[in-house]
């Protein structure tokens, strides 16, 4: 078994200050990899050592493989965490780390690799007889896309063969539309990710995100941790999650998560990851989406119904330790909501919000926590992300824990500049919300004012 007495921690914000304490819990060390715009952050304050990498555009920092694998080595780290986003799902730091001799706290890099490109990991589902959305083969130009949009039938989604996060993803509702979104998306995906390929899918317009949670020591022992509901979206990036899912009957539970299983004994997965599912919720069937090699923003509602600690799990497991728990051993507890803080103003289209945070007073109490990097005094710097905190709740039931989510997002307190504190408010008293009337389409047709509504 490996040991693992200090972490570079190759990321910033909420995560980098989560990894951390994560560390801290199990008495390992940190070094912060760190750009220039993130040396007053609370994660450099916090990590036993931060060490700069470059200037705060991401390129020339964050994502510079080289420099942060020679800074795990001047350091004397022995591994490193990446994460989410960045590098956390290219195969180079992995690569990299093994070249060193570091440990690379994550999935190996041909499991990255397969399930990062889309089209590969549809093969894979699809050889494991798991149900895919009808689509398409890779589309190359925009007459292959009118021939494939021909054959599955408007409205479809084009989508980024090398992506995730919503980058490169578009909805095609007309044939009329095509050429313009089919141009948006290649040109969105080249500069997301060096890379114009795309594919096409059945648009569902019904739909309900669901994603599983797995745990897998590398050595064909593989638990899940049950679902997260992820389906309040907007322009495709999660606002808000839920575990459990008020959509998922038993039966489908059972389905999914063994699925999820399936596809990472499949590829001999080792570490944390997630599973992606849509669910059509007029057929109630669901199809794999894709697979995310990293932990997820949205975790720790995972955590708070099962009482597991995931990042200190994907520690361990990169350490070599084989106590996984066993899937009896793993049981689901009361119901937990997440919601996104982030530094915007929901009234002029979302706009981002960097700058000086005046006052910072985050709720309190039993079931409350909150994952952050900010405080009062900090500066929102401009070159990223604009998630401030994560707010989460727990609660015996739904009901109660989204009654006690908008009681603590009226006790969050942001001064100097803008936030979506009250928009995420008015989601809480919502009808749709509070019944689970909602769908992925629900935040940009019914609070965002689109004309469109839910059910067409």
């Amino acid at each position: 078994m490996a040991t693992i007495s200090r972490v570079l921690v190759a990321n910033r914000g909420e995560i980098a200050v989560r990894i951390i304490k994560a560390c801290r819990k199990l008495g390992i060390e940190t070094v912060l990899a760190m750009s220039e715009a993130d040396r007053d952050s609370l994660a450099a304050r916090m990590a036993d050592r931060a060490v700069c990498i470059g200037p705060a555009p991401p390129l020339e920092s964050y994502l510079k493989v080289n420099t942060i694998a020679m800074a795990a080595l001047g350091t004397g780290a022995d591994a490193i965490h990446p994460g989410y986003g960045f590098l956390a799902e290219q195969p180079a730091l992995g690569e990299a780390c093994a070249r060193n001799g570091l440990i690379f706290i994550g999935p190996k890099p041909d499991s990255i690799r397969e399930m990062g490109d889309k089209l590969v990991a549809r093969k894979t589902a699809m050889d494991l007889s798991i149900p895919v959305i009808p689509g398409s083969a890779l589309i190359t130009d925009l007459a292959q896309g009118w021939r494939e949009a021909e054959k599955i039938g408007f409205p479809i989604l084009l989508k980024a063969a090398a992506g995730g996060g919503g980058k490169g993803m578009k909805a095609v509702y007309k044939p009329e539309e095509m050429e313009t979104v089919f141009m948006e998306a290649s040109a969105e995906a080249r500069a997301a990710f060096g890379d114009d390929r795309l594919f096409a899918e059945r648009f569902i317009p019904n739909a309900r995100h669901i994603e599983v949670q797995i745990l897998s020591d590398g050595s064909g022992k593989c638990v899940h941790l049950f679902e997260r509901d992820c389906s309040l979206q907007r322009r495709y990036q999660k606002m808000i999650e839920e575990a459990p899912s008020t959509a998922v009957s038993n039966g489908l539970r059972k389905q999914m998560c063994e699925a999820a299983i399936h596809i990472a004994q499949s590829i001999g997965y080792e570490n944390a990851g997630t599973v992606e599912f849509v669910l059509d919720q007029d057929e109630k069937r669901f199809y794999f989406l894709e697979m995310n090699t990293r932990i997820q923003v949205e975790h720790p509602v995972t955590e708070m119904v099962t009482d597991v600690d995931l990042v200190a799990e994907q520690i361990r497991i990169a350490s070599g330790e084989k106590r996984l728990f066993t899937q009896d051993e793993i049981r689901v507890t009361g119901h937990a909501i997440e919601c996104r803080i982030n530094a915007e103003c929901p009234n002029e289209n979302f706009r981002p919000s960097p700058g000086r945070i005046v006052k910072w007073e985050v709720p309190r109490g039993k079931g409350i926590r909150v994952d952050t990097h900010c405080f009062g005094g900090y500066f929102v710097p401009p070159y990223y992300d604009s998630l401030l905190a994560k707010l989460i709740v727990f609660e015996k039931t739904r009901e109660d824990a989204i009654l006690k989510m908008a009681q603590a997002l009226n006790n969050f307190h942001v001064v100097g500049i803008d936030t979506n504190l009250e928009f995420l408010s008015a989601i809480m008293v919502h009808p749709h919300f509070k019944s689970g009337q909602t769908n992925t389409r629900w935040l940009e047709t019914i609070m965002c004012n689109k004309e469109t509504e839910i059910h067409e």
